[in-house]
């Protein structure tokens, strides 16, 4: 298993379908996993260290974690199969219980538990970034941050 962090949410367009997007920590491969709106909020929040006035569900199943003392100590991607992935979440118990990445993920950030991938799922669907061209690609991300659909507005004749 190779250590993963959160690089954040983005949405694949012209789908507008919400993606996590995880990077190997020692390596330079992403690994993009689709997931659902709810999912990519509760993401999203825990990144943003966003406090909601009620609990969402991933915080109250912290909460409850919390309550009966267990806490989940890693959180694994372990496999992908037919477009599918997998993950298991392993518990200070010595339980392991499976779930959704993308629910396992929202409830890691939320407990600060490392994330894993299993070397094969990274064989599999992870996508090589050199750094340089990481820098490059984030270059581009920022010119498009900072520019409006008025500069592209062709004023010659």
């Amino acid at each position: 298993m190779l250590e993963v962090s959160v690089v954040g949410v983005r949405v694949e367009l012209p789908n507008n379908q919400p993606i996590v997007l995880l990077k190997e920590v020692d390596g330079d491969r992403y690994l993009p996993i689709w997931i659902g709106a709810v999912e990519a909020t509760a993401i999203a929040f825990a990144q943003q260290q966003i406090v909601t006035a009620r609990p969402m569900t991933h915080d109250l199943m912290k909460d409850l974690l919390d309550a009966v003392t267990v806490t989940v100590t890693q959180v694994q991607i372990t496999h992908l199969a037919e477009g599918v992935f997998y993950a298991t979440m392993v518990l200070d118990t010595g339980a392991e219980v499976s779930a959704r990445p993308s629910d396992a993920i929202a409830l890691a950030m939320r407990m600060g538990v490392s994330i894993v991938a299993a070397e094969a799922v990274l064989d599999e669907a992870g996508i090589p970034i050199a750094d340089e061209q990481e820098s490059e690609v984030e270059k581009f991300r920022e010119f498009l941050d900072q520019i409006s659909p008025d500069d592209f507005n062709n004023t010659a004749s």
